[in-house]
């Protein structure tokens, strides 16, 4: 009988573990606003491209006040690079006016203030809350995250916060905040959006591989053909958003 998730999800975690021990988030910042930053700048951009920008705009903009008052067109220009600048520029002026406003400038470590922030969703808030204040509030469900998730059964949700709830209820709280750096060092190193390294994964003997081209086992006790296409579909998904 083929392992489930709950059986599959601890072997998952030990090879997270031995892999990527000390896997960290990929975006340079030195406090909490900078981080809130360079994540929404993430949004459909690589952390690499992110990191050049932030280089230079960091020493621009200091606090949360320097990014409210700054004329919209100069903020657009600054961001340019990282793609969808209109609306990201939007997102981080209005966000720090109200940071700058309600919080002194703040950003405020709990889950449901960030989220009501412009911009802000459960995953940029997850990584805030892991990364800069070490608060487990949830598991940061990216487009790797999704990915593999699927990849190894985990879930068959296509949602990502439906596809975190899955993962919280399978990954202990504690390792929360490292799975989801340690599963974003694993996309980019074996479980890629296109031709994924299987051969060379060392998920390879209990990964179900849900949804890659050419497979045909089932995660489950029985070889559904059901899912194996809603895997696929949710696969295709995560790669058009890659």
């Amino acid at each position: 009988m083929a392992a489930g998730p709950t059986q599959r999800i601890r072997r998952v975690l030990e090879v997270l573990e031995k892999e990527f021990p000390d896997a960290s988030c990929s975006l340079n910042f030195t406090n909490p606003l900078e981080l809130l930053v360079a994540t929404i700048l993430s949004a459909q951009c690589t952390d690499e491209r992110v990191n050049q920008v932030t280089k230079d705009l960091f020493k621009k903009y200091r606090t949360a006040r320097d990014y409210a008052t700054v004329p919209l067109t100069e903020l657009e220009k600054d961001i340019q690079s990282t793609g969808f600048y209109r609306n990201k520029a939007r997102n981080i002026r209005e966000c720090c006016r109200i940071l700058d406003e309600k919080y002194g400038g703040k950003v405020p470590p709990s889950m449901d203030d960030l989220v009501t922030l412009p911009g802000v969703g459960r995953k940029t808030a997850n990584v805030v809350l892991g990364t800069a204040y070490g608060i487990p509030s949830g598991v940061v469900v990216d487009t790797h995250v999704a990915r593999i998730s699927q990849r190894l059964g985990l879930t068959t949700e296509k949602d990502p916060e439906k596809i975190e709830q899955d993962l919280m209820r399978l990954v202990p709280q504690d390792q929360w905040i490292p799975f989801g750096h340690r599963m974003i060092k694993h996309g980019r190193k074996y479980c890629t959006a296109k031709k994924p390294r299987c051969s060379e994964c060392p998920m390879n003997s209990f990964c179900p591989k849900m949804g890659v081209e050419g497979n045909t086992k089932s995660p489950g006790k029985t070889d559904s053909s059901s899912e194996s296409k809603r895997g696929k579909r949710a696969t295709s998904r995560s790669c058009r958003e890659s």
